[in-house]
C-alpha cells in the first residue's frame, strides 16, 4: 500500500491509504510487550528504554529528515524513503527476530480481546493509574511541540521552517542517554517513584519555558530538554511498572495504555492550540503546568506497593523488592572426574578418621589376649 502513496495524484487516494497505513502500523506496539517477556524483571527498565530511544531517534530522525528533503526535493522523495526503509526493517526482523510461541494456544477471538483491555482497566489499579499518568505526559509532549512553531516562527523569534525543524535535534541527546540513566536509576527504583522524578524535572522545565519562552531562546530550550527527559524517564518507568500485570496478557495491557498515551496527544494538540489562539504561549504553558500538577497527584493518590484503588500500604521505600542478591551463592556445581568439593572432601576425611580409630582400638583388644 506505500508504493501507492508514492505514485497517486489523487488527494482522496491518498489520505485513505495513509489511513490505512497508520491504523496497521502496530510493529512498534508489539516489539515493546515482546521485550517485557524476554527481559529479566530486574533489567526490564533498561532494556524497554533502548527500545523506546529507537523509537523515539527514529520519530526525531524522520521529522528532521521529511523537513531537509522537502525542502531540497521533491517531496515524494520523502516517501520513497520510506519504502526502502521498511523493506530494510522486514530483512532485519526476518534475521533477528527469535521465534517466539503464543502465551495463548487457545486463541482468542477480537472481541474477547476488546472486552478484556477494558476489564483490565477497571481491575488492574496500577494499569489504570499509569494510563491516567500517560495520557497527561502525552498531552504536555504533543502540546510542547505543536505550539513551539507558532512561537518560533512570530516575533521576537522569526526563525524558518527550516531552523524550527532542527530544534528537534535537543532531544538527541536525551534519547540516546536514556539506557543509561534508566539501567542506574528505574532498573533500581520502584517505577512510581522514578515516574515521580520524571514529573518533577518536566514540571521545573515548563515553568522556566513557559515564562522565560517570550524573552529569551534559552527558554524554549531548557523546556525542550526538560520535557524529553522527564517524559521519557516517566513513560519508561511506567511501562516496567504495567508489564508487571498478568504476563499472559502484556499486549492487551500495553493496547490500554497506549489508548490512553495516543488519547493524550490527540488532547494536547487540540487544547495547545487552543489556548495558543486565545492567549499565546503562556496560556497553553500555563495548562502544561496545570497536567502535570494533576500527574503528580494521580502519583501520590496510591503508593508503588498498595494492591488497592487508594492508599500507601507498603510504604514508600524507593528501592525496587525484585532486585537480585549480591551475596555469593555456595557453588553448587557437579565436581569433576576424580574431584571431590571441599565439603565432600570433609566428610569423608572424618569417615575415614572414626574408621581408622576403630581399627586402632581392635588391634589393641587384639593385642592384649594374646598376651
Amino acid at each position: 500500500m506505500w508504493i501507492v502513496l508514492c505514485v497517486t495524484e489523487s488527494f482522496p487516494t491518498f489520505q485513505a491509504i495513509s489511513f490505512i497505513c497508520g491504523f496497521t502500523t502496530v510493529t512498534p506496539q508489539l516489539m515493546l510487550p515482546l521485550v517485557g517477556d524476554l527481559a529479566p524483571p530486574h533489567r526490564r527498565a533498561s532494556c524497554l528504554s533502548i527500545v523506546v530511544s529507537g523509537l523515539s531517534l527514529g520519530i526525531l530522525v524522520a521529522r528532521i529528515l521529511s523537513g531537509v528533503l522537502a525542502n531540497y526535493t521533491h517531496w515524494r522523495n520523502i516517501y520513497w524513503f520510506g519504502l526502502g526503509v521498511q523493506y530494510v526493517v522486514l530483512v532485519l526482523l526476518y534475521v533477528w527476530m527469535p521465534d517466539y510461541p503464543s502465551k495463548n494456544p487457545g486463541g482468542l477471538n477480537y472481541i474477547s480481546m476488546l472486552a478484556g483491555i477494558v476489564k483490565l482497566l477497571v481491575t488492574e489499579p496500577s494499569l489504570l493509574q499509569a494510563a491516567a499518568v500517560a495520557f497527561l505526559l502525552s498531552a504536555v509532549f504533543t502540546s510542547y511541540w505543536t505550539t513551539l512553531s507558532f512561537l518560533l516562527s512570530s516575533p521576537p523569534f522569526g526563525y524558518s521552517s527550516m531552523v524550527i525543524g532542527l530544534f528537534g535535534l535537543i532531544g538527541v541527546v536525551v534519547i540516546v542517554t536514556a539506557p543509561v540513566y534508566s539501567r542506574v536509576v528505574i532498573d533500581k527504583v520502584v517505577p512510581l517513584v522514578s515516574a515521580i522524578m520524571g514529573l518533577v524535572v518536566e514540571l521545573v522545565g515548563v515553568i522556566v519555558g513557559t515564562f522565560a519562552g517570550l524573552h529569551h531562546i534559552a527558554g524554549p530550550v531548557i523546556e525542550a530538554i526538560a520535557i524529553d527527559l522527564g517524559s521519557q524517564f516517566a513513560q519508561i518507568a511506567l511501562r516496567s511498572l504495567i508489564y508487571s500485570i498478568q504476563p499472559l496478557a502484556r499486549n492487551r495491557v500495553n493496547t490500554a495504555y497506549m489508548i490512553a498515551a495516543f488519547s493524550g496527544q490527540l488532547t494536547g494538540t487540540a487544547v495547545g492550540n487552543r489556548l495558543y489562539a486565545l492567549g499565546g504561549w503562556e496560556y497553553s504553558g500555563s495548562c502544561s503546568i496545570a497536567f502535570i500538577g494533576f500527574a503528580l497527584i494521580i502519583c501520590f493518590l496510591r503508593g508503588p506497593r498498595e494492591t488497592g484503588w487508594v492508599g500507601w500500604s507498603g510504604g514508600w521505600p524507593i528501592l525496587r523488592d525484585d532486585l537480585p542478591s549480591r551475596k555469593k551463592q555456595p557453588s553448587v556445581e557437579a565436581p569433576l572426574s576424580g574431584q571431590q568439593t571441599p565439603v565432600v572432601q570433609r566428610e569423608n576425611d572424618a569417615k575415614d578418621s572414626v574408621v581408622d580409630s576403630g581399627h586402632g582400638n581392635h588391634e589393641k583388644k587384639t593385642d592384649t589376649g594374646l598376651r
